[in-house]
């Protein structure tokens, strides 16, 4: 259960330093997690990611402090985070609906933003495919581009909309999306709309050439349409598989999904029987 009790800590570290300015690599350090996989794993398991979350605690921490105290608004911006009134207020009026002054001369409702709490329950018993395979390095061309944590889940989605949209799956098919952090230490990634290198494509404008290295790749079949049944994978494969995993644990800062030939599909990627995949670079423990 070490990935859920890393998740545990890791928001308790949060909340004890809730008004200080702290990294997302410091909170991963703190429970010995990349930053790649500790964000990856946060955004499967919470469905938003780690600043999203810090941020949304500031905000209804601070909503509390402007409804229930007389301390200046101004003083409490500072205490969470906020250099000047404007920015505070902006901020506070996106998450509550309301601004600082409306809830403290008119006694304006505010929201709330639990703490997270992880709670062991008992599920699963369900049967999670996977294969472990040794693969070599090889390489793929495709389009790239980098993402920051944060705003990933909006980005990536918008990057693949947009390659699709201007034609360019007539040059690059999209057979993988692959997430590289190589140094699993910073705040952002790079990621690729890509498919098997072939010399003829090697020079077209726009695109790059990647070494995938040589890793041990655990195998993860999704059946039924995109997107649904890999993110409902990755989601499994955080929350159940890797907690659960005696012999197994990440390697590397690579992510790989793997999308099937969808005109072979009578509904292409919305097909109930697509097949895709994740693999994730996995070592002994």
């Amino acid at each position: 259960m070490e990935w859920i009790e890393s998740i545990r800590e890791a928001i308790s570290y949060i909340e004890d330093n809730i008004t200080k300015d702290i990294s997302i690599k410091e909170i991963a350090d703190k429970v010995n997690i990349s930053p790649f996989h500790f964000q990856k794993g946060f955004g499967m398991l919470c469905g938003y990611s780690l600043s999203e979350y810090i941020k949304g605690r500031r905000l209804a921490l601070a909503g509390s402090e402007v409804l229930s105290t007389d301390e200046k608004i101004i003083d409490i911006a500072i205490k969470y985070g906020y250099d000047s009134p404007d920015s505070f207020t902006k901020a506070f009026t996106r998450f509550h609906g309301v601004t600082p002054s409306a809830v403290r001369k008119e006694g304006a409702m505010i929201k709330s933003f639990v703490a997270l709490k992880i709670k062991f329950s008992l599920e699963g018993g369900y049967i999670m495919d996977y294969k472990i395979i040794d693969k070599e390095e090889f390489k793929v061309i495709g389009a790239s581009k980098k993402f920051k944590y944060d705003s990933a889940f909006v980005e990536v989605p918008s990057f693949w909309n947009e390659h699709i949209s201007q034609g360019k799956l007539n040059d690059i098919c999209g057979m993988y999306g692959v997430n590289i952090d190589e140094e699993m230490g910073g705040n952002e990634f790079e990621y690729l709309i890509a498919e098997d290198y072939s010399k003829e494509k090697e020079d077209m404008e726009g695109y790059i050439v990647k070494i995938i290295p040589k890793f041990t790749w655990a195998v993860f079949p999704c059946y039924g349409p995109g997107p649904e049944s890999i993110q409902e994978t990755n989601k499994k494969i955080f929350s159940e598989w890797l907690p659960n995993c005696r012999d197994y644990e990440i390697a590397a800062g690579y992510n790989i999904e793997m999308y099937n030939d969808p005109s072979k599909y009578e509904n292409g990627v919305l097909d109930k029987n697509y097949y895709s995949e994740v693999w994730i670079p996995v070592k002994k423990k």
